[in-house]
């Protein structure tokens, strides 16, 4: 059984390796970062299509808008209002509250009224940027507040433009170890729950809130590729709905006319949300209705109910797989498109198990997105449908140009078969008598050599039938023609009619006939195979005259046995010894028929029939399994 698949995985040698070709340059695609723009957009696509969140009720953003600019009349808004404002919230009593706008400078009138609000709130962060933009540039913190009290804004921007990162902790040009605006946020609020934040053991750039461990964002991570993972970095998990937190004006504050529960024990963020001050993000993942018209402080507010809720709610982050397993997985979904354009070969059909292939494929990836993993899925797809429906074209091709060359070794064979079996055996038996004491007379050896030359031309007449001759049509040494798309039954049971009639001298002979052709299971046969079982047929009926000598019983079984097909010749006369016997391609319809059985993953033997006599037999199964076509 092993040598038989190993012999049939040799011979499929090119598609095997056609297809791991395909999967090793898909592979080196993602490698070298090819893939990486469409591996942001199904994860940013997956992200947006997920099923709906309910509002986080524990941040409220107060954004500054257009109306609030005008009614105020300037801008930058002076420190005087955002001192009020931040006053006006503290009487709520907010658990911690954020702001996520610059006052690096005084911003008259009421600067002094500033510094002193600082002072006084101390569950106020503010922001600073510590990494210089494309111009150098950087802004300090506020003036008058403790280091306690800052966090740095710095965004993360991939190289679409998009922003699918939040770095947490960084250091900055000095060299100095900073904490981000979010994750001071969710530390400050965290900790009036009972949860503080701690390093990791072995990690020194890891974060972990209690027992929640923030998956830190690697090169490699998910379908990034050598990308700069410096300080320490996690993958935004954005809240999916079309208004995820709660947001009012600064008028609305300054009215009163808000919800006092919103505030009270809560995270309030307060930042630009005016078109014309361009605080905002593009990013594809924000089930919004203007995804490039993200507001700086709500891409905050995802970030901090990220990490608020992976404690508190067990809400999933986003976590990817070791880059080995990535690589497995990808490798996996190639070999599925490989064995699908092996086993299936109806085009129609290979496009519909693709199809589903592809469907559980991304019903696959979108589903461990809902539950916090990203694992790559252009790759997959890739090496899925390269493999499937290009390696299916590739196979069909290959098989097709096999057949060919088939049909001109399985002609080559015939002739060199008919030249073994009739002009050879008729020269050597005119040799042996030449030689023997017995002369022949000059009659007798003339006509043995009509029969001789008559035999030769019937080689010619072979070629030239075998030359323009159907696909699915079986010559034989006349002129008589089999279609092969009857029941092999029938076309057996003509083979034995043709060669009885032919060698009806010897034949006729025969005392006793076993004859039995039924129906036999030819579901995985194709025409080629029917083809060679007709020569098989004929060449075993031929060797009995050829070779048992004083036949007078004749065994012809063509049928199901215990599940298998059969082909059986069988007689009881003794094997004669001719020169025939001596030539160098002696046994050559043997290694034939050797061949065919293991085409047919069946088995060919013969041995002697007690108590005299030899069985020429083929046995193979035709239910074989699906995975056999994989050899």
């Amino acid at each position: 059984m092993m040598r038989r698949i190993w012999t049939k995985i040799n011979s499929a040698n090119n598609i095997w390796r056609v297809g791991f070709t395909t999967i090793a340059f898909v592979t080196s695609l993602r490698l070298v970062g090819s893939l990486q723009f469409l591996e942001w957009a199904a994860f940013d696509t997956f992200l947006r299509l997920r099923p709906e969140e309910s509002i986080d009720e524990r941040i409220l953003i107060v954004g500054i808008n257009e109306n609030d600019i005008h009614t105020i009349k300037a801008y930058p808004i002076p420190d005087r209002d955002i001192a009020a404002l931040l006053n006006k919230l503290k009487t709520y009593q907010p658990a911690v509250i954020g702001l996520d706008i610059i006052r690096d400078l005084p911003q008259e009138p009421g600067h002094k009224e500033l510094v002193k609000t600082f002072q006084e709130i101390k569950n106020l962060i503010a922001v600073e940027k510590i990494l210089p933009d494309r111009s150098g540039s950087t802004f300090n913190q506020p003036p008058n507040l403790p280091q306690e009290q800052i966090g740095f804004t710095d965004a993360v921007i991939d190289t679409d433009g998009k922003q699918r990162r939040s770095l947490l902790a960084a250091a900055n040009r000095q060299n100095e170890w900073k904490i981000s605006w979010t994750l001071k946020l969710a530390e400050i609020y965290l900790n009036t729950q009972g949860v503080s934040l701690e390093n990791v053991n072995g990690d020194p750039y890891g974060m972990r809130f209690n027992a929640t461990k923030l998956p830190r964002f690697q090169p490699n991570s998910g379908g990034y590729i050598q990308t700069d993972a410096g300080g320490s970095q996690i993958l935004i998990n954005f809240r999916n709905k079309r208004k995820p937190f709660h947001m009012v004006s600064l008028a609305d504050i300054q009215s009163g006319k808000i919800n006092p529960d919103w505030i009270r024990g809560k995270i309030v963020l307060i930042g630009m949300t005016s078109p014309s001050v361009k605080d905002y993000v593009n990013s594809s993942a924000i089930n919004s209705e203007n995804a490039a018209l993200i507001y700086g402080v709500e891409i905050q507010a995802h970030v901090v109910s990220e990490l608020v809720s992976a404690v508190l709610d067990h809400r999933p982050m986003i976590n990817v797989w070791a880059d080995g397993w990535e690589y497995l997985w990808i490798i996996g979904w190639g070999m599925l498109g490989l064995s699908l354009g092996r086993v299936i070969i109806n085009p129609l059909k290979m496009l519909l198990y693709i199809t589903i292939a592809t469907i559980c494929l991304i019903l696959i990836c979108y589903g461990l997105i809902i539950i916090g993993w990203w694992v790559p899925i252009v790759p997959a797809f890739f090496t899925l449908v390269f493999n499937g429906v290009g390696l299916a074209a590739f196979y069909r091709y290959d098989e097709a140009l096999r057949y060919r060359i088939q049909d001109r070794q399985l002609i080559i064979d015939q002739i060199f078969d008919t030249i073994h079996s009739h002009p050879l055996q008729t020269l050597n038996i005119i040799l042996r008598e030449v030689q023997s004491d017995e002369s022949l007379s000059p009659q007798e050896f003339v006509s043995k050599l009509q029969q001789l030359n008559q035999e030769l031309r019937d080689v010619y007449d072979l070629v030239k039938r075998e030359a323009v001759s159907e696909v699915d049509s079986f010559y034989f040494q006349q002129a008589q023609r089999l279609d092969l798309s009857q029941p092999l039954d029938d076309i057996l049971f003509e083979v034995y009619n043709e060669v009885i009639e032919r060698d009806s001298t010897y034949f006729d002979n025969i005392k006793h006939k076993v004859l039995k052709f039924e129906a036999m299971d030819e579901r995985n046969l194709t025409i080629e195979q029917k083809r060679s079982l007709c020569s098989f047929l004929e060449e075993a009926l031929r060797n009995v005259k050829k070779y048992a000598h004083g036949t007078t019983r004749l065994e012809v079984i063509c049928t199901q046995e215990h599940g298998k097909n059969v082909i059986r010749v069988a007689d009881n006369g003794l094997k004669i010894e001719t020169m025939a016997d001596l030539s160098p391609h002696l046994g050559f319809g043997t290694k034939l028929a050797q061949n065919l059985a293991k085409q047919l993953g069946g088995e060919f033997k013969r041995y002697p029939h007690e108590p005299k006599g030899m069985v020429c037999q083929l046995t193979w199964s035709a239910n074989k399994l699906w995975f056999w076509r994989l050899f």
